[in-house]
């Protein structure tokens, strides 16, 4: 996929105004003398405009903005902003969501929303030109590239609904001023595209038993998992069920992935992860790295594809983002350093179940695991003894980056990002009230080490906080079961390590409920609309 991006020219010197969405990488001289006037004539030339759809969902991480998954976890009750001691102070604001904590950082999400947008646009361009494409050799290309695009786009719409609530919903390229839109429209157009996905991808287009090939490409069943993630979010933070699909039938959508026969359970939890997984060997100075389920295993879902060819040129497929999680400036194999952001909450723990596997495949103990006396504990804010395993750079024995490419530590890591795994399909099947719930919940449990448990709305919840945790679900867990409930969750006052000194951490409900849950609309993005975008309570 990421090699035939270089040959894209999907638009030329593309701007969106306010949006600020220029392509980079797509220069007004194609070497390929592709041009729009010549371009979206053919099947292949929709397919090569989709894969530039893949590449402009990819860059919401790959650039090295702000990322919706570090985001996630911030805002969450899993961890607390941490990064250097003397850095500047915006994921304190994003933790304690008090933007008095660093009253300079008025674009924190700049970056990250045009990003996004950016990957509208390619979605919105192709799904523009397909009319004016040849598809009479294959008239169902057409509908799987539509649908294909059509759930690119609504899942990140998703990502933009869930952080800033009101935001522009464009749907054809435009350089208008577009008002933000009521959440309800967009969270509507999002289930009209994902309804379209999971009808038009034919079951087959990309089977599990080929993941080598097709490993990252969405699938009807990728979309029906989404709808019920989407359907869930909504219903339960707005308390309304208007989205035009029951209930019923997104939970047959999630039987349907259920009983396509294409997923499962990995057996051991830690081998979903490679730093749970890799064993260091000294002596040839190697990682072991075959307990490894491998990336596209039968558990995934739908990730978000990384590479290790990125270099500082413009060749940008690497997972921005991962770096920030390692620890600080300290290497202890199979960890890879990092920027030490998400410190995890010693609560969340001391809540797992003695017996559940899942704590130690999911957090690494610096203290147990013989890390401390070599860790950079003067550089670290908000040091708590955790930080978080499933998501963190890897390093050979001798300190050196496990990445490919240019072995770059900060941008050529490759971990996928894994944004739906089985075991969440087999929860929320569970949680909209399947016949197996309690099959399904046990499934999902036993696989863990842990015993059978009586399924129950917050025994699910409860579940989730745990199987997903440090995945970017939490916080938006949290959210829909109630504002007042994020609220009183993430509230807390907790003493911290920075700088190797005494400091403390005070998150107030009050601020969470003045900013409704939702973040910054970037300073730079309201200037840039004339006014017309409106900035979220509480970020003033």
């Amino acid at each position: 996929m990421n090699k035939l991006k270089r040959n894209i020219l999907i638009v030329l010197g593309v701007s969106l105004g306010l949006y600020s969405c220029t392509d980079s990488f797509l220069d007004t001289e194609s070497k390929t003398d592709l041009t729009e006037g010549n371009f979206y004539k053919t099947i292949a030339d929709a397919e090569m405009a989709l894969v530039g759809c893949y590449d402009g969902f990819q860059r919401t991480s790959s650039n090295g903005n702000l990322a919706f998954y570090v985001a996630s976890e911030v805002l969450s009750d899993n961890c607390f902003g941490g990064t250097g001691n003397t850095d500047g102070r915006g994921y304190q604001a994003l933790d304690r969501f008090d933007i008095t904590q660093s009253p300079s950082d008025n674009n924190l999400f700049n970056g990250t929303w045009s990003d996004y947008y950016t990957g509208i646009f390619r979605c919105n361009k192709l799904l523009q030109k397909l009319d004016g494409t040849d598809f009479s050799s294959n008239p169902n290309a057409r509908l799987r590239i539509e649908g294909e695009a059509r759930f690119l786009r609504g899942l990140m719409y998703f990502d933009l609904v869930r952080l800033f609530e009101r935001v522009p919903l464009l749907t054809a390229p435009t350089t208008e001023n577009v008002l933000q839109a009521e959440p309800a429209d967009t969270y509507k157009l999002i289930v009209e595209d994902l309804l379209f996905a999971t009808t038009n991808i034919p079951a087959d287009a990309y089977p599990k038993a080929k993941a080598s090939e097709n490993d990252g490409r969405v699938t009807r069943y990728a979309a029906k998992a989404l709808l019920a993630r989407v359907y869930l979010f909504y219903t339960g933070y707005y308390g309304v069920d208007d989205l035009g699909i029951t209930k019923a039938e997104v939970l047959q959508g999630l039987e349907d992935v259920i009983s396509s026969g294409e997923f499962g359970l990995i057996g051991s939890y830690h081998k979903l992860w490679p730093a749970a997984s890799y064993v260091p060997n000294k002596e040839d100075n190697t990682l072991d790295k075959s307990a490894y389920a491998g990336a596209g295993n039968i558990e995934t879902i739908f990730a978000e594809k990384f590479n290790n060819t990125s270099n500082y040129n413009g060749d940008v497929d690497g997972n921005r983002w991962l770096v920030m999680m390692g620890m600080r400036n300290t290497s202890w194999s199979p960890y890879g350093k990092g920027w030490g952001a998400c410190t995890v909450n010693p609560r969340l723990v001391n809540a797992f179940e003695a017996s559940d596997d899942r704590k130690v495949a999911s957090i690494i103990d610096i203290t147990g695991e013989g890390i401390k006396n070599t860790f950079d504990l003067k550089d670290q804010r908000e040091y708590t003894g955790y930080t978080v395993k499933k998501y963190t750079p890897t390093a050979f024995p001798d300190g050196s980056s496990d990445t490919g490419g240019s072995k770059d530590f900060q941008i050529s890591q490759d971990q996928d990002y894994i944004i739906i795994r089985y075991a969440d399909v087999l929860l929320m099947a569970a949680e909209l009230g399947s016949a197996k719930a309690q099959d399904y919940y046990n499934l999902v449990r036993n696989r863990s080490g842990l015993t059978n448990k009586t399924v129950s709305q917050a025994n699910i919840m409860e579940e989730r906080r745990f199987e997903f945790a440090f995945e970017g679900i939490r916080y938006w867990d949290l959210l829909r079961q109630g504002l007042s409930v994020a609220a009183s969750t993430i509230a807390q006052t907790q003493t911290v390590l920075s700088g190797g000194n005494d400091d403390q951490i005070v998150i107030t409900a009050d601020n969470i409920t003045k900013t409704r849950g939702f973040m910054q609309i970037p300073n730079t993005q309201i200037t840039l609309s004339n006014g017309v975008l409106k900035q979220n309570a509480g970020w003033n």
